[in-house]
Parts: structure tokens; sequence; C-alpha cells
């Protein structure tokens, strides 16, 4: 770290920009943890920090493969992201970074954050960062600053970043835009052959992943590798022509690992070759963006005079059946519109 980034020395201390800057490019971790922490921050002050932060780090980034990583609870994507990720580590000498959301309680909005307790190799490897965030209600999969914690991550010099989901939900695909390759984990012989997983899901995918296929299960995987194959042969083919593959794995045995990293690395070989890598990262950014407008936009309307003392009023209104939801919607955007 050069001697001209200068960390706090005590909690309430900042940094400026260029030390911001310099920490990040020189792939100092500490100074990468307080950057993410900066843009997740909720205080106007180190909101406009942040805008500066990334503003300066353009020309650096771009540079990394964006893998993300969903699944149905209990498929095990931490113990898969812990072996895929010590493959990249220990086997090809590459640096990976880590975002793992945890999902947050509805009603405390904490979170556990225990995602490097279940990646125990890359938690002690030097060549890895793992940075848990809560997802804080946000919907997607994602939280509402990841895909800013991408960009610092590359800018620090990570050359393949894993984004690690909350879970298959209703909303999930809103990871997609922050993912070069989109991979789905799923269980062996879990009953339903959707398994719950909705079809937006499947048509996104660029790879699938049966996990667990180990011991009495081999047999079950093979069986939802072959059906999951079939079903993807019903679904229209991508623009670009990439076919989304369907491979069997045990993260705990390690079989299969090395397969699915190939299929990532083809996967890019395949859309820079046909220049869809560059148009799916900028229709990424554009959606970002427009995401970011609506939740400022509805961060505005709450703060706005007279929504807060009408919001719980009309929300009992119509809880009792006294007033329909249109009505209700009506009379907040007019209360809003009228005190701007």
């Amino acid at each position: 770290m050069p001697s001209s980034v200068r960390l706090p020395r005590h909690r309430g201390e900042r940094l400026s920009v260029d030390e911001y800057v310099k920490g990040v490019l020189a792939g100092n971790r500490v100074v990468l943890a307080k950057a993410i922490t900066l843009i997740e921050s909720d205080l106007p002050a180190d909101a406009d920090l942040a805008i500066q932060l990334l503003d300066a780090l353009l020309p650096h980034l771009g540079k990394s493969r964006r893998v993300g990583i969903t699944g149905v609870p209990g498929v095990g994507k931490s113990t898969f992201i812990d072996a895929l990720g010590t493959h990249l580590t220990r086997e090809r000498g590459e640096q990976l970074a880590v975002l793992s959301v945890d999902p947050s309680s509805s009603l405390s909005r904490g979170s556990i954050l225990g995602d490097k307790t279940r990646m125990e190799r890359l938690a002690a490897d030097d060549r890895s960062f793992i940075r848990p965030s809560p997802a804080a209600g946000h919907l997607g999969g994602v939280t509402r600053r990841t895909r800013e914690a991408i960009l610092l991550c590359e800018a620090a010099g990570y050359r393949n970043i894993f984004i690690e989901t909350v879970g298959v939900g209703q909303s999930e695909t809103a990871v997609h835009l922050v993912s070069d390759f989109f991979l789905l984990l799923i269980l062996p012989g879990a009953g339903d052959e959707l398994q719950g997983i909705k079809r937006g899901i499947l048509e996104l995918v660029d790879g699938i992943a049966v996990n667990k296929a180990d011991g009495d299960n081999r047999g079950h995987a093979e069986h939802t590798r072959a059906s999951y194959s079939s079903a993807l042969h019903l679904f229209p083919s991508s623009p670009h022509g990439w076919v989304p593959r369907v491979v069997t794995c045990s993260a705990l045995e390690g079989t299969g690992i090395p397969e699915i990293w190939q299929m990532v690395l083809d996967h890019e070989a395949h859309l820079e070759a046909s220049g869809e890598l560059a148009e799916r990262r900028i229709r990424g950014s554009l959606q970002w963006m427009r995401d970011l407008v609506l939740n400022g936009l509805g961060e505005i309307f709450d703060s706005a005079t007279g929504i807060a003392e009408l919001m719980p009023k009309l929300e009992l209104e119509v809880r009792c059946g006294r007033v329909s939801p249109l009505a209700a919607s009506r009379k907040l955007l007019d209360t809003f519109k009228s005190g701007r």
C-alpha cells in the first residue's frame, strides 16, 4: 500500500476521495471494505463522496468476469462458491471477490451476515475478498448498491467477481442485470421438476448446475440434469446463439467444479466474439440507472410533506375496506403533488 494512503485512526475519521481512490487502486482490502461501506451509507454527505469516488474510478472499470449465482434455499450456494472460488484462487492462481447478499428480517431489518463462516477456505485465502451485505428489504436478490460494490472490486483488481443472491424469489431476476454469467443451482430429485423456480429465471440463465451430485444422489442428479436440459430446449434460443448448459457437480467432493468454470469461460468467449458482452453490460447499466431513479423517487415520496401522516390513515382505511387501494393511491399522489 502506498504511504500516501492514510487509514483513519479512529471510527469517526473520514478518508478523502483521493485516499479512497489510491487505496482501492492499490488493492488495499481495508480501504476497499470502507469504500463499500461508504456507498452503502444512507447519509447525504456519504452519497456525494461515493459519487465522486466512482467517477474517479471510471477509467479502471470493466475488467472483471461477473458471475451471478442463485438457487433455492438449502441448495448449498455458499459451499458451492467456496469450492468454485478455491478452484480459481488455488488451482488457477486468480483473484476473486465474493459479494454475498444476506436476507434481512422484514421486522428488524437485521441480517445474520454469516457467509464467511460458510466459506471457510476462501475466508482464509489471501487471493479472495468476501463482503456480505444485508438485502435490507431490496428486491431482486441483490442489495441497493450491489452494482457499485462490483465496480469498486473491479477497480481494486479482482478479475473474478461472484454475486451470491439471497435465493430464488419473485423478483430475483434483478441479479441478471449485474452479471455477465447467470448460474442457477438446483437440487437433485427434489420432486417438482421446476422446484418452485419461476419460468422467468429459466429464460435468463446462462447455465444450470445440479449440486450435491454425490453418494446416493448421483442417479437423481443425472435424471434432474436430463430433465432440465430437455426443458430448456422448449425455450426460444437466445439472440446471440448461446445455449444454456446443464451440468452436475458436488461442491462437497469438488467434482464437476472445473467443468462449470470452463462453461463460464466458454460463455465469455462466445459473447465477446458476438459483441453481446459489451451490449449486455450497457443494457444492465441503463436499467440499473432507471432502477436507482425509481428508488430515489420513492424516498422523495416517503419524505414529502403530509405523506408520513396520511399514509397510516389510508392504510387503515384500505385494511378496513372503507377505501379502495386505487382511491387511496390517488389521494397520496395528489397530496404529494400539492406539496411540491
